[in-house]
């Protein structure tokens, strides 16, 4: 096929041999296979910031931080270097956490290089050798369903314990191949630590895959994993290997009678003072 302008400068580089074929088209970007010598690859291609459908919302770039000041103070301007600063650190940002993820032991594509825009990454192939399908498109049984929901779960703490949370995780960014769920799609990925929304970015992660995977196993749609995950995250229990139950116990606490009457008091004599001032000044 017709070589995509912005893959041109790899091939030039020697990075790509060929552009095969285009193989999906998304909300932030392209993605082609692509041929590096022998090995067939994948090349996503990010899209610029007016043509993407997903924004870089405020929730998503918090915790980020650029080391030269320069570009900070650019970026927070929003000048044209700062926007093309700030266009780096969302790429980068996937590159980022795919490297630390996988390290981390979550399953997810490798990562090659990110150069002008382009992330050369592993190829995820299913057991026939063709491009792994998304998990919206495998057919589940309640069995297959029960392994592929406890696998996620357990790769979304990894990337918890990584003190990474993906942010926009859901059936349409996770691939399946022989060996099972592949999470992709990390540019929107959140520092835990660094976040104010992690909590509510973690526990809809953990509910679109309850939502997902209770069509067929209708259980899970009153499960509290995520709710589950971050507290045990917050009180620094949280590993790869800890129990969940998908359980959180409502909180109970015992009602402070003492300080229930001493506001009743407090209100008397408030509407005392205000009734002695009403009669003073009618007198």
């Amino acid at each position: 096929m017709k070589t995509p302008k912005r893959i041109q400068p790899l091939i030039e580089e020697g990075l790509i041999d060929e552009v095969m074929r285009q193989l999906m088209s998304g909300k932030e970007a392209t993605v082609y296979v692509v041929r590096c010598g022998d090995d067939v690859r994948c090349a996503k291609v990010y899209k610029e910031a007016n043509e993407r459908s997903f924004h870089q919302a405020v929730a998503y770039q918090e915790g980020r931080r650029v080391k030269n000041s320069r570009q900070a103070r650019a970026m927070e301007k929003g000048t044209r270097y700062g926007r093309k600063m700030a266009e780096e650190v969302w790429q980068n940002a996937e590159v980022d956490a795919l490297y630390k993820l996988a390290a981390a032991g979550v399953r997810v594509p490798v990562p090659y290089i990110c150069f002008e825009g382009v992330l050369l990454m592993e190829l995820i192939t299913a057991a026939d050798g063709n491009a792994a399908p998304r998990l919206n498109d495998v057919e589940l049984t309640r069995e297959l369903a029960l392994a592929y929901h406890a696998d996620l779960l357990h790769q979304v703490v990894l990337m918890l314990c990584a003190g990474v949370i993906h942010g926009d995780l859901s059936e349409y960014n996770i691939l399946v191949d022989a060996q099972g769920p592949v999470i992709i799609d990390l540019p929107q990925a959140i520092d835990a630590a660094g976040s104010s929304v992690a909590a509510d970015m973690l526990d809809r992660d953990v509910s679109n895959l309850a939502n997902f995977f209770g069509i067929v196993v209708p259980e899970l749609l009153t499960t509290q994993y995520g709710k589950e995950i971050w507290s045990l995250y917050k009180a620094g229990l949280l590993t790869p290997d800890t129990p969940l139950t998908g359980v959180v116990a409502t909180p109970v606490h015992e009602a402070d009678v003492g300080a229930v009457i001493r506001e009743i008091a407090l209100a008397r004599e408030e509407e005392e003072e205000r009734q002695r001032r009403l009669s003073e000044a009618q007198s």
